[in-house]
């Protein structure tokens, strides 16, 4: 198992986010975490990149205790992170952005076999690469979010709200990339809005509620129950549209 979370609890000062909260993502595998705004999903990926330290329970990567590595060091095992919202250096230029990516030692000496496998994934990034990211659409500005991440050469890909704020082409378009980076051999767990396209996309799911995992397994067998119909896919009495 690639990633194991056993039981993970967090908490902002004395408010809890998270807590018992259990997965796992096998190599190779797309895994999704579906949910309500508010459930912890983000502060579940926030922590497993390293941003939030965990309460309690047990986070393991490869083997690896990640709650016994700094912080600042979690990329370099091979986690990276595409954050809700982008954040991308607004003045900086696009290529400017990508290179803070690969800045530790293995990814930095493959930078430039790794930028044009991210510019043959955008190329409208390679269109682009002087300008400075703040201009770019707000589609344009994922894609170089993802790029950003894919610089560092991950084992894990940890994707936040991917299509938030896009235009339905551009989801579209967004989950071709993801399906492409996944070919390629990236291991993705994603955190989406869009319980359709999460479900469809993934090998496995799990549904985060008010902090905690309640659901799980093959989107197959999600899909069938009826709290999920209900809550996540708009069908009633597994039928039609609500």
């Amino acid at each position: 198992m690639l990633l194991e979370v056993r039981r993970l609890a967090i908490a902002y000062g004395d408010a809890p986010a998270v807590w018992d909260a259990t997965l796992e993502v096998d190599a190779g595998e797309v895994v999704s975490v579906i949910g309500p705004n508010g459930a912890g999903k983000s502060t579940l990926v926030n922590t497993i990149a390293g941003l939030h330290r965990a309460r309690s329970g047990e986070l393991r990567f490869a083997g690896l205790d990640l709650g016994a590595v700094a912080p600042h060091l979690v990329c370099r095992h091979g986690i990276a992170l595409v954050p809700e919202g982008r954040r991308l250096f607004a003045r900086m230029s696009v290529e400017e952005n990508l290179d803070i990516g690969c800045y530790r030692g293995e990814a930095r000496r493959a930078r430039r076999e790794t930028l044009d496998r991210v510019y043959h994934l955008f190329p409208i990034l390679s269109e682009r690469r002087r300008q400075a990211a703040g201009s770019l659409s707000g589609g344009q500005q994922q894609m170089a979010a993802i790029g950003r991440a894919l610089m560092a050469r991950p084992r894990l890909l940890l994707l936040d709200e991917p299509s938030l704020g896009l235009a339905p082409a551009v989801v579209d378009h967004m989950f071709e990339i993801i399906r492409a980076i996944h070919a390629e051999g990236v291991t993705i767990l994603l955190v989406e809005q869009n319980v359709v396209r999460a479900l469809e996309i993934a090998d496995r799911a799990y549904v985060l509620e008010e902090g905690r995992v309640v659901a799980g397994g093959a989107p197959a067998v999600l899909r069938e129950q009826t709290r999920i119909q209900e809550a996540y896919l708009g069908l009633r009495d597994g039928g039609g549209p609500s």
